[in-house]
């Protein structure tokens, strides 16, 4: 088989291999900022932000006493991973790089990513653990003792 014919520009090498690094389109970065100007404007109204592809892929599991989020970052390590919880935000925030060895064409992702999920002021921020294995990255967070007596069932009848 030939490697030429499954790259999708054809034989010219003219064309830029890596789009998605900072600086290589004046009319990505125009894409980028555009998306960020929404986003705040449709934070400022309390709505969630895009609801399109994010990256990374996080799940999200809550039970009385914790509330527990699951993020995918495959290729990555603990190192290129930053977690910070403020004012009820939960912020993980990262860079993937990925070596170059001559590649003509690649569709793997690489560059910043920054996921900010909102968790409530409930979180006791002193017992809130992480851990990175496998390119998982989990992140336990406890709740307040006050928070958890507030939660009561409600029998549908």
């Amino acid at each position: 088989m030939n490697m030429r014919s499954l790259v999708p520009w054809g034989k010219s090498r003219n064309i830029e291999i890596n789009r998605h690094k900072e600086g290589a389109s004046p009319f990505l970065a125009l894409h980028r900022e555009m998306n960020r100007i929404f986003d705040d404007f449709l934070n400022d109204f309390g709505m969630p932000a895009r609801t399109g592809s994010e990256w990374p892929h996080i799940e999200v599991s809550e039970t009385e006493d914790k509330l527990k989020v699951v993020a995918e970052l495959p290729g990555m390590e603990e190192r290129d991973v930053e977690i910070t919880l403020q004012e009820g935000v939960l912020t993980l925030k990262g860079h993937k790089e990925l070596e170059q060895n001559g590649r003509l064409y690649s569709e793997r992702w690489e560059g910043a990513f920054e996921r900010n999920i909102p968790v409530s002021d409930d979180i006791d921020p002193d017992k809130v653990k992480a851990s990175f294995k496998n390119g998982v990255l989990t992140v336990q967070l406890q709740k307040k003792p006050e928070a958890q007596r507030q939660v009561k069932r409600i029998t549908i009848n």
